[in-house]
């Protein structure tokens, strides 16, 4: 909450440098020694998490003690969910959280070497320490929580880009995308600086943006969903399109070869103002006659080719459009049941449960706009 009135320009916060919680922290730690003589050289990623775990296990003997108390002992993402609950995710999210897995676990193979190599500091055995659970904890905290700040590189660190600092106190700042704010470290000050990019009124909880960022990734990189985002959408995949089309289109391969080439295959999408351009641009593209498909770079021009093209292109989304209000409905109704079923998965349903009911309003909006839209061509 801020305490007096923030105009634009106002620092918010402004971190020092000794505070943020970097790779250069974890070098000047007992566990310095043991990253520098270590090969294949640790990530910078690898070195943070293992601080963090090891900090983590110190309790009150650990320095950062108040910070990690502000931690959630927890994480919402996506891949800390349960299997059953991830299978109710929109597909494009499910393939993205399954990528994410991916990492963690290699993550999780590639440093068995060397936290056991850190076992001269602990009285318990380390993999006691530094379980697949402490590690995913710890990459969720990074990944969650972490502010950009690229550092030089070290030759004790694989070579891979250092660009992640925690930053406490700042990391409690809830998301907003209906702000705006400037954040970077100021090289001469020495810190880590939030700006108002727009103002905030007296006792008022203070935002910050993240991003511009949709419900899926707000979810798979932070683990909550915002109402109302404005950049919220329902995505459209390539094998949902050719599903509404034709089967005996000849020129189907080449169509969608056209749309490969010019980018306009994925992030097809239904939003707070209907279907995107480039939904349309796609559909109207693929539902080119055989006598108009010499006119195709018309349409990536977003010239109108014929009433008939755009007729096709709006009845196609609109089916697309239902069929998707249909589902979300029916995954609803199922999250609903599964709440009721198992109070355990309570949390994490009723996060599901929020992200399917913003894109039912999203759908919704978009019927509304295509049948305004459709009521031109009779």
């Amino acid at each position: 909450m801020s305490r007096a009135p923030l105009q634009e320009g106002q620092t918010i916060i402004s971190l020092p440098e000794s505070c943020l919680l970097t790779t250069e922290t974890v070098m000047r730690s007992y566990l310095g020694p043991y990253i520098a003589k270590w090969r294949p050289r640790p990530s910078p990623l690898l070195a943070l998490c293992t601080f963090l775990v090891s900090e983590r296990h110190a309790g009150s003997r650990s320095p950062w003690k108040p910070y990690l108390d502000t931690l959630p002992k927890a994480y919402t993402c996506p891949v800390c969910l349960e299997p059953a609950v991830l299978g109710l995710l929109p597909k494009p999210l499910q393939a993205k959280t399954e990528e994410q897995k991916a990492r963690v676990q290699e993550l999780w193979a590639s440093s068995r070497g060397f936290l056991s190599s850190l076992q001269p500091l602990f009285a318990e055995a380390v993999d006691s320490v530094f379980s697949r659970g402490a590690l995913l904890w710890a990459w969720c905290t990074v990944n969650t929580r972490a502010v950009y700040w690229e550092r030089p590189p070290s030759p004790c660190f694989a070579a891979e880009p250092d660009t992640c600092a925690l930053a406490p106190y700042l990391d409690l700042l809830n998301h907003s995308p209906d702000v705006q704010v400037k954040a970077a470290f100021n090289e001469e000050t020495r810190c880590y600086e939030i700006r108002a990019a727009s103002s905030c009124r007296k006792y008022e909880e203070v935002f910050i943006c993240y991003g511009p960022h949709d419900n899926h990734r707000l979810l798979l990189e932070y683990g909550f969903v915002s109402a109302r985002n404005p950049h919220a959408c329902v995505y459209v995949s390539k094998d949902i399109l050719i599903k509404y089309l034709p089967p005996a289109d000849k020129q189907m391969n080449k169509k969608i070869s056209i749309l490969k080439d010019h980018d306009l295959i994925e992030n097809l999408t239904f939003g707070w103002d209907g279907p995107s351009w480039r939904l349309l641009t796609a559909l109207k593209l693929l539902c080119l006659g055989a006598q108009e498909f010499l006119c195709w770079k018309k349409v990536l021009l977003g010239e109108t080719i014929s009433d008939l093209n755009e007729k096709i292109s709006l009845d196609i989304a609109q089916q697309i459009c239902l069929c998707f209000t249909e589902e979300t409905n029916a995954t609803l109704q199922k999250v609903s049941r599964m709440k009721d079923e198992d109070a355990a998965w309570s949390g994490q349903l009723t996060l599901v449960e929020a992200l399917w009911t913003e894109e039912l309003k999203i759908l919704q909006v978009s019927a509304e706009v295509l049948a305004r839209s459709r009521a031109a061509f009779p």
